[in-house]
């Protein structure tokens, strides 16, 4: 590969692609640990894990050498064939699954995952509304996006979109409302992502699992973003609910492209033969990638980790008592800055200090980090925090 300078890669990157994306103006060309370089040599610490997919940061040598022996074996094997380390990732995947939750279908990203589950409800109850929350986000693909609360996102396709209702989140009442007969499913994040970090408050998702078995109507659970990074497997489980279907995706594999779509065993067996399918889903290389995630996850004791380390951060980012921070919300390492001002000039100012993060609505700057982040890392990060907020509000 002929090498180019900066400026060269940039305007290629923009002449090529069409003009979906806000370019952050760097060119990143390796990772390691919770730290990414660019082009130019500067080192930025990782606080969006490239939406939360890297939850064990980058090159992570565990995962890194399982690829490669995978690689050197088999790439794709279509799942109407068996496959020895897709049948050992899904073992261990349903292993730390919620209680009920007995298969997968596998593909390849969130919004399949989600698309899968919304397929599947409306197979198995011959039903086609579905229930979702205002502010969820749920993917771009046409199921997902009907289910997304965001109306800029879906202005451009209603006409071609499913039925959905939106109910504000976390309003158990407006949800029992809005479900009747006519309900396949309702789809919830238990902690809203995109919309601005908001944890599920004590009791709605249990009310909303009565809501919905009453009405024989399924429950969806998109765990996408949440999976792993709350202090347990599945943020569900910090509620004691165990859904229908449940998706997940972006840290699974740690960067490999790969979606899940769990499901109870009533469900599996309730679906017609054919109904869906995916030609790369389940490849043996994600699934490789996957099982190294998982096993990683659990003997380096990740999952504990992510609670104390993300309550510390938490703890230090209120202790900054900034005047432009209204708010620090989240669980574990999945945690939202709510902002007085726009969320955009502070990440510009933590760019520019070497640390990337994500935003979450206008307001909110979201940090979803590896669960590989040290204590020392935490600490670089919030001093860096409170130097953006303060050149921010300088201006």
């Amino acid at each position: 590969m002929t090498a180019r300078s900066t400026s060269a890669i940039l305007q290629l990157d923009e002449s090529l692609q069409p003009p979906l994306y806000a370019k952050r103006g760097i060119v990143l060309v390796r990772g390691e640990g919770a730290w990414l370089y660019d082009s130019d040599g500067q080192r930025y610490l990782d606080l969006m894990s490239n939406y939360g997919v890297n939850i064990l940061g980058h090159a992570h040598p565990r995962v890194t050498a399982a690829i490669v022996a995978q690689a050197s074996r088999l790439l794709s094997c279509h799942q109407s064939f068996a496959s020895d380390v897709r049948a050992a990732f899904l073992e261990k995947l349903l292993a730390v699954a919620p209680h009920g939750l007995s298969r997968a279908f596998l593909s390849n990203s969130g919004a399949e995952a989600v698309e899968a589950a919304l397929k599947f409800a409306w197979a198995v109850t011959g039903r086609r509304k579905v229930v979702a929350a205002k502010r969820g986000y749920h993917g771009r693909t046409l199921g997902a996006l009907a289910a997304t609360g965001e109306p800029k996102y879906r202005q451009p396709f209603l006409a071609v979109l499913p039925e959905v209702v939106h109910v504000p989140y976390g309003d158990a009442a407006a949800l029992a409302e809005a479900v009747d007969n006519d309900t396949a499913a309702v789809i919830l994040e238990p902690v809203q992502g995109e919309g601005g970090i908001y944890p599920a408050e004590p009791g709605y998702l249990a009310e909303v699992r009565r809501i919905t078995r009453e009405a024989g109507a399924l429950l969806v659970l998109d765990e996408v973003q949440s999976a792993f990074r709350t202090g347990a497997w599945f943020a569900c489980e910090h509620a004691g609910v165990s859904p229908d279907l449940l998706c997940v995706a972006k840290g699974l594999a740690n960067g490999v492209p790969i979606g899940a779509t769990l499901m109870t065993e009533d469900v599996a067996l309730a679906l017609p033969a054919g109904v869906h399918g995916s030609t790369f889903g389940g490849n043996p290389l994600a699934c490789a990638a996957g099982l190294a995630t998982l096993e990683t996850l659990e003997d380096d004791r990740l999952i504990p980790g992510a609670a104390e380390l993300g309550l510390y951060f938490r703890q230090q980012l209120l202790a900054l008592g900034h005047p432009l921070v209204r708010d620090v919300r989240g669980i574990g390492l999945m945690l939202g800055l709510d902002l007085k001002v726009r969320s955009t000039p502070v990440l510009k100012a933590l760019q520019e200090r070497g640390v990337l993060a994500l935003p979450a609505g206008t307001t909110v700057v979201r940090l979803l980090p590896p669960l590989i982040l040290s204590r020392d890392e935490v600490d670089l990060a919030v001093a860096r925090i409170a130097q953006a907020l303060d050149a921010v509000r300088e201006r």
